[in-house]
């Protein structure tokens, strides 16, 4: 018997019996939902915290200093590193919390005291107005660049260049405000950028709170990290008192764990599929008995074992595949629902669409098999005399 008549009698068999045949592939199309929604998800997310990290610049090296001791090291100290042929530039931070008032506006925030060169180390823009500059670090001005959210906390708008905002005691003009950040990480919304010289005097404080290294190419993390290393060993005479973080360092960490969730969520979601496996061949195993009739009849006129296993084992597949596919096309609205809901973009990959029709396919041939070998056993003279 050739195949598309094989195809034809299974998909004619399965047609006979609609709301039996749905309910069957109800349990395939929950396993392939819950499989591909997963999968897609975490596939998802991992790209959105990927594409905050990289934001940051992915040739980005932060070093916190932890150590409890002074380290005494100044910017000249710092501007060291870039002659490394791995590091492109260097700079010093000092971070403090204070009380920020504007009006009768008044809330603690972040104050980083930093160089001209901070912003496309760390990857910020400006919305408005300025940055910090070199004039403004030599001649230790009062003058300020505000996170977004500090802006409209403190002004209720982001255009508030000119306005003058309070920093224990001291009266600081805005020059300039970023950007809304896009990450997580480094976050500068409710942060208040000021000169580093004007910092040290602010605070009473010349210590760097941490230094912020790119690397000159995505290429050369790694080398630069540990010509950072040499360079802290050196300056601070231990390798205990800071922390590197490396952003390919995070990106593969993360992805690391992503993988491990995505193996461990996709082995959960099998289990649906396994259910519906047993569910088909459950009502596979009942076709059966209710055809055993028409298999003694097909046999008695010449269908040969391989017809009627055949036959059957297309059933099985049939209904499986046909599960998936429902299955994937709720999944992709469903992605559109998450995605939406989320503000992530999410996206089924092809690969998932193969591992799911390939995974449903290869249940409808495992539970097929024993009701299809069944039924392709039974002996002509006892299927026609079975009632």
């Amino acid at each position: 018997m050739k195949f598309s008549q094989a195809l034809k009698m299974a998909l004619m068999a399965l047609k006979g019996n609609k709301m039996r045949s749905f309910l069957t592939m109800l349990g395939i199309i929950i396993g392939v939902l819950a499989v591909t929604l997963l999968i897609s998800v975490v596939q998802g997310a991992t790209g959105e915290i990927t594409g905050q990290i990289e934001s940051l610049g992915s040739n980005l090296l932060m070093v916190q200093i932890t150590g409890q001791k002074d380290t005494h090291l100044t910017l000249d100290d710092v501007s060291e590193l870039t002659d490394s042929e791995y590091i492109y530039d260097a700079t010093g931070v000092i971070s403090s919390n204070a009380n920020i008032k504007a009006g009768v506006e008044s809330e603690n925030y972040s104050v980083e005291g930093v160089t001209r060169s901070y912003d496309h180390i760390a990857g910020l823009d400006i919305k408005n107005g300025r940055f910090i500059s070199d004039i403004d670090v030599q001649t230790h001005t009062y003058n300020a660049v505000v996170g977004l959210e500090t802006a409209e906390d403190l002004f209720g708008t982001s255009d508030c260049v000119g306005n003058e905002i309070d920093i224990l005691g001291y009266d600081f003009t805005v020059v300039g405000v970023l950007e809304e950040s896009d990450t997580m990480l480094a976050n500068k919304d409710t942060t208040v950028i000021i000169p580093l010289s004007t910092a040290q005097r602010l605070f009473h404080n010349k210590e760097f709170s941490a230094l912020y290294v790119s690397a000159t190419t995505r290429d050369v993390v790694d080398q630069a990290e540990s010509a950072t290393e040499d360079f802290l060993i050196r300056e601070l005479g231990d390798d205990e008192g800071y922390g590197i973080i490396n952003q390919n360092m995070i990106i593969d960490v993360m992805n690391e764990v992503m993988g491990v969730m995505t193996i461990l969520l996709s082995g959960i979601a099998a289990i649906s599929l396994l259910v519906g496996g047993i569910g088909i061949m459950n009502i596979m195993l009942v076709s059966v008995t209710e055809r055993t009739r028409e298999i003694g009849v097909r046999k008695a006129i010449g269908a040969q074992k391989s017809d009627i296993l055949t036959q059957f084992l297309i059933e099985a597949v049939v209904l499986s595949v046909a599960g998936g596919i429902i299955g994937i096309a709720l999944s992709y609205v469903g992605l559109i629902v998450i995605g939406t809901a989320m503000d992530i973009t999410m996206t089924m990959s092809f690969g998932t669409i193969a591992l799911a029709l390939g995974f449903s396919a290869l249940v409808g041939i495992l539970f097929g098999i024993y009701p299809a070998n069944k039924a392709a056993n039974l002996r002509p003279i006892d299927a026609l005399r079975y009632e």
